[in-house]
């Protein structure tokens, strides 16, 4: 193990997630702590864009950024497709024998969906992704951003040795919807199905982890297939690593879960994360 190496762990969480995290992060850098100079950041889905966020603006520019006030706009209410979703998770992992069968399912149906589509969801997706981002460009620090190949349902970790922009890295990690995500002749489908919403265990080897979940580290999946972020946490401890998980406070759940997708709430998100950053006796990293 590298001697104070650090390892930054970006949980997924949907929009209010995205904007917690931001808001933890500036919390943080404000009372003192820079965590962005982690020697290792791992995002996935929404921790992805924040982590191509924080690549290319400081903590206090994206927090700005995220409680400023969001015009309302018509439309069904956000949070029914995230209900949906769930339930459809739900379903499928009730029906399968482990995370393998699991990620091998969903890779089908994603593949199914793409079939039946007309092709442009990817490039309409990218274009709302690279808007997100303060710039296209990999850090010179690494960033790994997770995904699932949805052709061979393999984990996959995205840097910029990848061959792959980060806009697209991002873009996959995120494409949790239902249809998959185009990278050239690939097909790539949310980070979130790799393992978990924080997948923490691609942190091994460095002495300081510091996991920020938006969904409280929770997990659809059963506990007996060790994919959950508590048993990430034990495994990286018994290496030897010192782990610090941060999850919202209970007064704020309603943030996140069914509501993770309601852009309206990302200005409460924010300020809770904000709040909780400078408050969280964090003296080192």
């Amino acid at each position: 193990m590298n001697t104070s190496s650090t390892a930054l762990v970006l949980g997924g969480g949907g929009s209010t997630g995205n904007a917690w995290l931001i808001g933890i992060v500036a919390g943080l850098f404000d009372v003192g702590l820079d965590v962005t100079s982690a020697d290792l950041t791992i995002g996935t889905s929404a921790g992805s864009t924040a982590a191509a966020q924080l690549a290319d603006a400081t903590p206090p520019e994206l927090f700005a950024a995220s409680v400023a006030p969001i015009p309302q706009r018509p439309g069904p209410p956000p949070n029914r497709p995230v209900n949906d979703h769930l339930a459809r998770l739900q379903s499928v992992i009730a029906s399968s024998s482990d995370v393998a069968d699991w990620r091998r399912r969903m890779c089908l149906a994603a593949l199914e969906a793409d079939a039946a589509s007309d092709g442009a969801w990817s490039e309409q997706w990218r274009s709302i992704v690279a808007m997100r981002l303060p710039a296209a460009r990999w850090p010179e620090r690494r960033v790994i951003i997770t995904a699932v190949d949805a052709r061979t349902a393999e984990p996959v970790s995205f840097d910029r040795h990848s061959g792959v922009d980060i806009v697209d890295a991002v873009a996959a990690s995120c494409a949790g919807g239902g249809l998959p995500y185009r990278i050239g002749d690939g097909l790539y489908i949310d980070g979130g199905y790799r393992a978990n919403a924080e997948n923490a265990d691609l942190a091994a080897g460095f002495d300081r982890v510091l996991v920020l979940s938006p969904l409280g580290g929770r997990s659809l999946t059963p506990p007996e297939w060790g994919t959950n972020l508590p048993a990430q946490v034990d495994a990286l401890r018994a290496g030897g690593s010192r782990v610090e998980v941060v999850v919202p406070l209970d007064g704020d759940e309603h943030l996140f879960g069914a509501n993770a997708m309601n852009v309206a709430l990302r200005p409460a998100a924010a300020q809770a994360g904000y709040d909780q950053g400078c408050a969280l006796e964090l003296k080192e990293f």
